[in-house]
């Protein structure tokens, strides 16, 4: 007998929920496994120390490798008044990230400063410029970065065009208004061909934070698409608190993945461990603002994390990414580029180092 709509929709969130909380063999496997470091050099250079599940200093890469990480991800911009992510420095961590055998990821924001879904500010100095010089500059500008990073023997493995780019980059010219996809079309297409102009091989992502959606994941994709723009990684970001819940999760990455026969990505995740602040900046995620029950601990943060990977993987997902792990909060490493030293990190209950720089004991990243 077919079940009636409401039915199936209840069955079809059971089993979803039921593969999340599986266990890692239950499906594929995560080939990705994920840290966003972008903040790590900055704490680094203030003298901030990283400590192992053992209480022993220890160096922070290394710390993620045994916790099974074996990618790194460090966001570009333009040109920060705080000086760091920028290329200078994008080009020195590189260094250190490729010397611990990790792979790399480059998230460009084409911007001084945060590019996300409610912000898309365009360099101060492409401010004035036509779409058709803003696909220029982003053409020459990607591939300058990556063509400087190939000669030092660290090119990377792969190079998000854009960050969490839901309704366009480089706004107002690059905005998506009115269903018109075409101007952001030309600037991904610029990117994707400056990528694959430097190597062939590196892998293009393009991310978007809308796995809280179908519709609005098919709306974008389906866009640029139209559009005829290529891409080889269909990129999301997915906070509990924000996006839902793991059932929907699952159904927008089997979506995703089917629909466009790319492997997908979740870019972004994170879970707080404790409810309280550690410095006078307040928290971006409230402690109290919990998901699935699971407590702001240690061990709950682990827990989170586990299930956002199983629900990934089971839905045929490639990679997880943890956002920030290492940005502890550290006196001068504030969250804003123009005040990088006036202001604190509201990111200090969400990374994996408690406020001494002691690791989570139980945080797992898992093929």
């Amino acid at each position: 007998m077919k079940p009636s709509r409401f039915a199936a929709a209840v069955i079809a969130t059971v089993l979803a929920f039921a593969a999340a909380a599986t266990p890692a063999h239950a499906a594929g496997t995560l080939t990705m496994l994920g840290a966003d470091v972008s903040s790590l050099q900055r704490t680094l250079d203030l003298g901030g120390k990283y400590y192992n599940a053992s209480g022993a200093a220890a160096n922070p890469y290394d710390i993620l490798k045994s916790a099974g990480v074996n990618y790194a991800r460090l966001r570009i911009w333009n040109n920060p008044a705080s000086g760091y992510n920028n290329k200078a420095k994008v080009l020195q961590q590189a260094k250190a990230i490729k010397a611990k055998g990790l792979k790399l990821l480059i998230d460009f924001h084409y911007s001084d400063t945060w590019a996300d879904p409610g912000k898309q500010y365009t360099p101060a100095a492409w401010a004035n410029h036509s779409i058709s010089q803003l696909g220029t500059d982003v053409y020459n500008y990607t591939y300058d970065v990556c063509t400087a990073l190939k000669s030092q023997g660290t090119t990377p493995d792969s190079i998000q065009v854009g960050n969490e780019i839901n309704v366009g980059m480089l706004w107002p010219k690059g905005q998506v208004v009115s269903n018109n996809f075409a101007p952001l079309a030309t600037l991904l297409k610029q990117g994707y061909n400056a990528v694959k102009a430097c190597n062939s091989a590196t892998q293009v992502w393009v991310h978007v934070a809308d796995a809280d959606s179908m519709a609005n994941m098919r709306w974008f994709y389906d866009g640029i698409k139209s559009q005829g723009v290529p891409w080889d990684v269909t990129a999301l970001s997915y906070y509990c608190m924000w996006h839902g819940t793991l059932a929907n999760l699952y159904n927008v990455i089997a979506d995703a993945r089917t629909r466009y026969g790319k492997p997908v990505v979740i870019a972004e995740t994170a879970y707080q461990f404790t409810t309280a602040d550690a410095d006078s900046e307040k928290n971006s995620i409230p402690g109290t603002v919990l998901c699935d029950n699971i407590p702001a601990t240690f061990a709950g943060q682990a827990q989170q994390f586990t299930w956002v990977q199983n629900t990934a993987r089971n839905a045929g997902a490639v990679g997880v990414f943890y956002w920030e792990p290492t940005w502890y909060a550290i006196k001068g490493n504030g969250w804003d580029p123009a005040n990088i030293n006036g202001t604190g990190d509201g990111w200090d209950n969400m990374a994996i180092f408690d406020w001494n720089g002691r690791v989570n004991p139980n945080i797992r990243w898992t093929p």
